[in-house]
This record gives structure tokens, sequence and C-alpha cells, in this order.
């Protein structure tokens, strides 16, 4: 939480939950990576929060990006940066798609599979790609193994394909899993990449680049470690696995950019309970799953809770949304401790909601507006 936005919250006229998002936090993460990786190009992973005024701002100061989709593609090019600052991360595209991004004259594409290869030399030829691997996501809260990536021993046939086939087989990336807090978890994947990068090398394939994903948290409940341990260990595993020979590197930081500088304020729409005798309070929030707090799902993302009440005993609650769908409880596994003291009207403060939140809103469910979304 920021002066700058209690101030905003403070002028503000009610119109309902919103987040807000201070620049001025975005501008001293980007310093931070930079500084914490200063030969590491930093490529702002755009899904985690495309407002134009973020992405304006870290196109000035530098920043290259790493998108999904067309469309968030023209958003960076509409921010002011060139297409050679654009990586097309995902590894699920239409073959249309790659062919606009080309024309568009973005040149370097993320691949899993020979599928996804003979796409890219039909509709992009000569272009750049790289391979993402399997990686273990332990130790994350956001986990994201399986979807995405091939198995090491696969990625070297897959880069093959894409040399025979005339694209540029550039190199690898993995990702160890969003909200990672161990420093070390970048060491296995490093590994496994120097040996994709050595067996290469013995087929005539030079691989260049290592995309070592994102994964670099944002303070939530937990304290986690500061951006410069991850870089010490990221830089110490680099050494350890390719010797003075170290390629060239690439982050895709998202909610470690963002995260911290954004909070929502939203409103205590009811507290009841379902019995006389039960001792649990339900809190219900005018903002939910639907309305931007997805990340809640099976309570992996604990936000820091904040209310005018701070101080006051607490009794432990459930939090839920206020959509009518059974699935719109945010915490109740475990509960959350919250002061007795919250009653309907009150106003809670979520924070660390920079990434991935209005992003996740719907549009309609309900009738709820999508969140809205202020950046100062």
């Amino acid at each position: 939480m920021t002066d700058r936005i209690v101030d905003f919250l403070r002028r503000r006229n009610e119109d309902g939950p919103c987040m807000v998002l201070d620049l001025d936090v975005v501008r001293d993460n980007y310093s931070s990576f930079a500084k914490a990786l200063p030969d590491t190009r930093v490529f702002y992973a755009v899904k985690a929060n495309p407002a134009p005024e973020v992405l304006d701002l870290l196109a000035r100061l530098g920043s290259c990006f790493d998108t999904a989709s067309v469309v968030e593609i023209e958003q960076v090019l509409a921010a002011g940066a060139a297409p050679d600052r654009i990586s097309f991360g995902n590894t699920i595209k239409k073959e249309r798609d790659i062919a606009r991004a080309h024309a568009h004259g973005v040149s370097l594409f993320a691949v899993d599979c020979e599928a996804e290869v003979e796409k890219i030399a039909r509709a992009a030829p000569g272009a750049k790609v790289f391979c993402r691997i399997l990686c273990d996501g332990s130790g994350a809260e956001w986990p994201l193994s399986r979807k995405f990536g091939c198995a090491p021993d696969m990625a070297g046939r897959v880069l093959e394909h894409a040399h025979r086939l005339g694209l540029v087989a550039y190199g690898l990336s993995f990702h160890v899993g969003s909200q990672q807090r161990n420093p070390r978890m970048w060491d296995g994947a490093l590994a496994a990449s120097a040996a994709i990068f050595k067996d290469l090398a013995e087929r005539g394939i030079a691989l260049q680049m290592v995309n070592l994903g994102g994964g670099f948290p944002t303070k939530y409940l937990k304290n986690v470690p500061a951006v410069r341990q991850y870089g010490k260990a990221i830089f110490e595993a680099l050494r350890k696995h390719f010797g003075n020979r170290i390629p060239e590197t690439i982050i895709e930081p998202g909610r470690g950019m963002v995260g911290n500088a954004g909070m929502i304020e939203a409103e205590v729409v009811l507290v009841s309970k379902k019995s006389d005798e039960d001792r649990m309070r339900w809190v219900y929030l005018d903002i939910g799953k639907f309305n931007g707090l997805a990340e809640t799902m099976d309570e992996m993302i604990r936000y820091p809770i904040r209310t005018e009440f701070d101080g006051d005993a607490t009794e432990p609650c459930i939090i839920a949304g206020p959509t009518c769908d059974s699935v719109d409880v945010l915490y109740e596994k475990e509960p959350y401790e919250l002061p007795v003291s919250l009653a309907i009207g009150s106003k809670v403060l979520i924070e660390g909601t920079g990434a991935y939140t209005t992003t996740y809103s719907a549009v309609g469910f309900n009738g709820f507006p999508p969140l809205k979304s202020y950046v100062i």
C-alpha cells in the first residue's frame, strides 16, 4: 500500500470495487530486475496487467515484452515498443495468428512440439524459435506444470526439426512456477538446458538463448526473498552449468513486476452465520473469483486484507464473493482472521493485487461489471 493509492481512494467517487495501481512501484520493480540480472533482458509478461499506462512506462524504460496473443502484440506496439522487443511466448497458437504476428514484424516464437514448429515454418519462415521444456514447479504457490513444455529429451528433436525447416533454432525456455519462493529452483532447469545445448552443438546446431521464464514473486502474507537474491542464485547456476560460455538470457516477470503495485478496495455486502450454533461468520464482499480474484482458486494465493478496524479483536471468517455461484468462495479451507467489528458497508483493502486481477475479471457474469482499474 502506498501513500499515493491511499490518497487516491480517499478522494475518489464511490463506484464499486476497483483496483488502483501505482506506476512508481512498477518503475522501482523494473529497476530492481535490471540491477539484479544486468546481462539479462526483461520481457514483461503482458498477461499480468496489460494496462496501457503500464505498457507505456515499461516501453519507455526499455523493457521487452512476452505476449500470449496477437491482441497483446498490438497493445505493445501501440505503446511504442518495436517488434524486435516482442516474444510470442504462447506455445499454443493458431497458424493465422502466427502469420499476423510475423506481418507485424515479430520474429521470436515459443514452441514445445514439432507440430507447432511446422506451423511457424509455414506462417513465419526464417523466424527464431525457442523450445519450452517441462520443469518441476515445486515450491511455487501457482504451479505451471504439464500444460506447457515438453520433456527435455524431446526438446533437441523439436529444435532440430526447426533447423531442418529453415527456422533459427534459437534456444530454450522453462518456467519454475508462478510465485516461486525458492531462488534455487532455477538450478535443475538450467542443468537440463546446458545438456541440451551440448547435445545440439554436437549435431551442428548452436543455440544462443535461455529464457529463464517468470516465477518472481510478490509479497502476500508470507515474506519472499528480494529480487537480488534471485539474481545471485540464477547467475551462480548459469556459471555452474554453462561455465564461461553463458548464453544470452531473458526473464519474463509479470507478478513480480506489477503485483505489489496494486491494491483493490472492496466493500462488505453481508455478514452472516449458517445456524444459531455456527461459530464461523461468513463475510461476503462485492468482489469474488469472477470479478478479479480468480487466483484464490484452491486458496493458492492468499492476499493480505486490511480494514479500518485492524487492531480490534478478530475471529475466523469464511470469505466469499457476491455472485450466484457456489464456487465463488475465496477462503474456507483455511478461514481468515478478520475483526469482529467488521460490518455491512465496511471497506476492505486487498493488497498485492496489481497482477492477474483485472484481466481475470469476467464481463457480465451475473450482471456485475468488470473490475474497474485506475493507474496513477
